[in-house]
C-alpha cells in the first residue's frame, strides 16, 4: 500500500514505516541520544508519543488526517539505544472521526498504549 500522509516526516525523529495496509501500520524507531531527557538516557515521553502518533496517522493514511485527541498510558521507561515498534490499528470509524489503538513495544515488552482520535477534514488544516 502506498503512503499518502506525513510524507515529509524525518525517520530519524519519528520512525520508519515497516508495514502499511488498510487500517494498520507499524513503525520502528531507534531511540537516539538526542532524544534523552537526562544523564541516565531516559527517553523524553514526547519521543514515544510522537512515534505512536505517526503510526496512528499511517493507519488512517489519508493526506488530511490530523490528531484531535489522545488518551495514552506510559507503561515503562524507555532508554536511548532501544528499538521501539509501534503498531496502530483502526478500531472504529464514525464519519470523519477515526479511533486508532496504538501499542509500542521494545525488547522487554509493552512500554506505551493509547487511543488516538483522528479526524479527516475536507481540506488540509493549513490550506486557505
Amino acid at each position: 500500500m502506498e503512503q499518502k500522509t506525513h510524507l515529509k516526516i524525518n525517520p530519524a525523529l519519528w520512525g520508519t514505516p515497516i508495514e502499511l495496509k488498510e487500517g494498520f501500520a507499524s513503525v520502528r524507531l531507534t531511540v537516539s541520544e538526542d532524544m534523552a531527557a537526562d544523564e541516565y538516557g531516559l527517553a523524553h515521553g514526547g519521543t514515544v508519543f510522537g512515534l505512536a502518533d505517526y503510526a496512528a496517522m499511517l493507519a488512517v493514511n489519508h493526506p488530511n488526517v490530523v490528531l484531535a485527541r489522545a488518551n495514552v498510558k506510559f507503561l515503562k521507561p524507555v532508554q536511548t539505544g532501544e528499538v521501539l515498534l509501534a503498531k496502530a490499528k483502526i478500531e472504529k470509524t464514525e464519519g470523519k472521526k477515526i479511533i486508532v489503538m496504538v501499542d509500542v513495544v521494545n525488547g522487554g515488552g509493552q512500554v506505551f498504549s493509547g487511543e488516538f482520535i483522528c479526524v479527516i477534514p475536507d481540506k488540509h488544516v493549513l490550506s486557505k
